[in-house]
């Protein structure tokens, strides 16, 4: 799944309008216009499509969550976390469950919505660190799957 597949999809189960999109950017550090926007969220086989980095969309995320919950008492900026290829589905879930304030059994009925079942070892498991034994990737299905389940959750 794409960066901007992604951003699509949550843009729709959430429900965000254009200039809220814009202004979870800026809150993220990431300057962008609404034309920037509308670019992002076309397909990839559309004219004046805009590719989403990695790192514009951990910052868009890093946006949402201080949208949803008020930035860090501290006033620290986010901690930069090493992305790689194998971890950008399990920080783009933590972010997620961080800005939306899910607690497991949320997120549980979240995959469940969208048609798969989790245990909650299983969930603990995408958000362990790399290095941890008990790690799991997340892949694409499992986030396709989440979103699918947002949407439901919701939109109904």
């Amino acid at each position: 799944m794409t960066n901007n597949d992604f951003l699509r999809r949550l843009r729709y189960a959430l429900n965000i309008k254009d200039n809220i999109m814009v202004q979870i950017f800026k809150k993220g550090n990431i300057t962008v216009t609404k034309e920037d926007v509308l670019d992002y969220l076309k397909k990839d086989i559309d004219e004046g499509f805009k590719k989403l980095t990695n790192n514009d969309l951990i910052s868009f995320l890093d946006g949402l969550i201080i949208q949803k919950r008020g930035k860090r008492e501290d006033g620290t900026p986010p901690p930069k976390i090493k992305i790689t290829k194998n971890n950008l589905n399990n920080i783009l879930l933590r972010k997620l469950r961080i800005a939306l304030a899910f607690k497991s059994y949320d997120m549980i009925r979240i995959f469940k919505l969208g048609g798969i079942e989790i245990s909650e070892g299983e969930l603990s498991a995408l958000f362990r660190s790399e290095d941890h034994k008990n790690y799991k990737e997340c892949g694409d299905k499992y986030i396709r799957v989440f979103l699918k389940g947002l949407i439901e959750y919701c939109r109904n």
